[in-house]
């Protein structure tokens, strides 16, 4: 008969201490059990979500050692928990600024096509935006741009930066915008039909935007072809779908920080 245990001969060791790790926006960890690594998106009622290199998310409780960093095992914690303050990241992937007071409106104006670019701009940088004191306007189209611009009076410190949906080679709005000489504005845009095609299909669970014939009201067609009833049934999906700016195409990205750059600079 053995004299003692295993139990009681491990039981004399230290335990090993497993490190606290801040749970910070963009932390790249992996989770053992499934083999999934991702980067950290956000934490929500006990849990993490993270994001792997192909956008794929996947949410996980927050135990003790449940993940590695490095390949050792670490805790995933909030902020509090942590002992020090966490960096939070907006939707557009910028630093959040803590206790935000809107920055008194900038002269500069960005302007977009309609509602829906506008609404779908705040869900993403609507933090930057009042930061920077920057107001976003809707033109309801772009067909009286140049008449606006002239009644807005540019000058330095009075810019314009304008968003127009598809900006593409022969296309009307491209000539339109070819009118446009002024120092003091930016005209930039994207080539999808409308706005909504700015939004990845994969965040709406759908395979890919359907093809609309011409001739069809673009959103009415879309609406019918994916049973989202009315068209302003079908917007509330898709800008509900929207978390950050990892669900929009990358030429709505550019776009759109290149005209807060523009009418923030000097």
């Amino acid at each position: 008969m053995r004299s003692h245990s295993y139990d009681d001969v491990l039981a004399g060791r230290p335990k090993r201490k497993v490190s606290e790790v801040p749970a910070e926006a963009g932390l790249v960890v992996e989770e053992p059990g499934s083999g999934f690594c991702g980067a950290v998106v956000r934490l929500e009622h006990g849990t993490v979500v993270l994001e792997d290199r192909h956008g794929r998310h996947r949410v996980f409780p927050l135990v003790p050692a449940g993940f590695l960093l490095e390949g050792k095992p670490v805790t995933l914690v909030g902020p509090k928990a942590a002992g020090h303050p966490q960096r939070v990241i907006s939707a557009s992937g910028s630093v959040k600024v803590a206790s935000l007071r809107a920055r008194t409106a900038r002269d500069s104006r960005i302007w977009v096509e309609g509602r829906h670019d506008a609404e779908l701009v705040e869900r993403v940088w609507g933090h930057d935006l009042r930061v920077e004191g920057v107001v976003v306007e809707p033109l309801d189209g772009v067909d009286v741009l140049a008449e606006r611009i002239d009644e807005f009076g540019t000058g330095p410190g009075r810019r314009l930066g304008v968003l127009v949906d598809h900006l593409v080679t022969g296309s009307k709005e491209s000539r339109l915008v070819e009118r446009i000489d002024d120092p003091n504005v930016l005209v930039t845009g994207h080539p999808y039909i409308d706005i909504w095609q700015a939004v990845k299909p994969a965040a709406l669970g759908i395979g890919a935007w359907p093809e609309i014939p011409r001739g069809v009201d673009w959103k009415e067609g879309v609406c019918a072809e994916l049973g989202w009833g009315e068209p302003y049934e079908g917007w509330q999906r898709v800008l509900g779908a929207v978390r950050g700016f990892r669900d929009l195409e990358s030429p709505l990205l550019g776009a759109v920080e290149r005209l807060i750059d523009f009418v923030t600079g000097t």
